[in-house]
């Protein structure tokens, strides 16, 4: 396997052939993955994916996916969707709450990390090839440099990658919950609409999937546009409405899913500027997620880096910013075995 990067692997050293439970805990779906360590690379030996809120506990969806006959992992590492504090957290889109030490205690497993879901898809950067990440906008040679991920889903997360001169360092943020700043007139009838029935309206509340729903029911409800009769047939039968919307807008199929979608990329790429010049991020965007792999002909379009460079005073610096997606579903599940084998805990 070839890195697209490397990330710190001081301390110990994994134990050849250690076998690690992974995790990748959204919103919408758990993803379960056994790892075993083989040289200087992780290989898969066996994953599942469960829909989260079928399931009340964490515990129970790990005994699912374990069978008696396995060898028990001597460590879970799990990325979850939500701040994690002293190895416990409480998740944001889910009514979990996990805390490693009473895992450790009910699973039988002699050591389980908790770290921030995006902070595993950093770490999952390591585990990626070139063929896992396509450019937007390819600036030539990478720059050495902090590099920052936006990754749109069930909800938003945000993380950076800090550059020590020797090595990448990932942290965690929960940026996607920062006030969503309206810069037009159409933004400030938006936000209205979403402060009916939101007391604080943050980036996540549009730069989302839910998000999606939200910004085309606006131009439905209230601006006026029509919704036709097979439209709001696949919304009856489609449990995801923001896949109709999407799929709709890249096959030109109808103007209001167009126009949604449209303003869906614009407050991506907003956020996606602030989040780069908060970080000084000139190693790069790296966008991830459920949503940027399933919109990519959208996002090759002008409208996202028109965007992104918009700025008062930091465009030529904007300017030489890479941009790119992941299109491996896994990276964040890879992160969290990563973590789990080489990671420093």
């Amino acid at each position: 396997m070839s890195y697209l990067l490397y990330l710190p692997k001081k301390g110990k050293r994994a134990i050849q052939k250690q076998q690690i439970l992974a995790a990748d805990i959204g919103g919408t779906k758990t993803s379960l993955g056994l790892f075993e360590v083989q040289g200087e690379r992780l290989s898969l030996l066996r994953e599942a994916t469960f829909p989260s809120e079928a399931h009340v506990t964490f515990e129970e969806l790990v005994k699912k996916f374990w069978n008696d006959d396995m060898q028990a992992p001597s460590i879970l590492s799990i990325g979850v969707a939500g701040p994690v504090l002293d190895n416990k957290v409480k998740l944001t889109n889910l009514s979990w709450e996990l805390d490693a030490s009473l895992l450790e205690r009910d699973l039988g497993i002699g050591r389980v990390v908790i770290i921030n879901d995006l902070e595993a898809t950093a770490y999952g950067m390591a585990g990626l090839t070139s063929e896992d990440i396509v450019p937007i906008v390819d600036n030539g040679a990478d720059t050495l440099g902090n590099m920052a991920i936006l990754a749109p889903g069930t909800g938003l997360g945000e993380a950076g990658l800090f550059w020590d001169g020797e090595a990448y360092r990932p942290f965690a943020t929960e940026g996607g919950h920062s006030d969503f700043a309206p810069r037009t007139e159409f933004d400030l009838e938006l936000w209205a609409y979403l402060k009916e029935t939101s007391d604080m309206i943050s980036w996540e509340h549009l730069v989302s999937g839910p998000g999606i729903y939200r910004i085309y029911r606006f131009l439905r409800d209230v601006k006026g546009n029509k919704e036709p009769a097979w439209l709001m047939e696949n919304f009856k039968n489609n449990s995801n409405p923001a896949a109709v919307i999407s799929h709709a807008a890249i096959r030109q199929l109808d103007i209001t899913c167009i126009t949604a979608m449209e303003l869906f990329v614009s407050y991506m790429a907003r956020e996606a500027t602030s989040l780069v010049l908060k970080h000084k991020a000139m190693g790069g965007l790296i966008l991830g997620g459920g949503i940027p792999p399933r919109i990519y002909p959208l996002l090759r379009k002008d409208l996202f880096r028109q965007q992104f460079i918009q700025n008062s005073r930091m465009t030529e610096l904007l300017q030489n910013v890479s941009i790119k997606v992941i299109l491996n579903s896994k990276a964040a599940l890879i992160g969290a075995a990563y973590y789990g084998a080489y990671g420093q805990y």
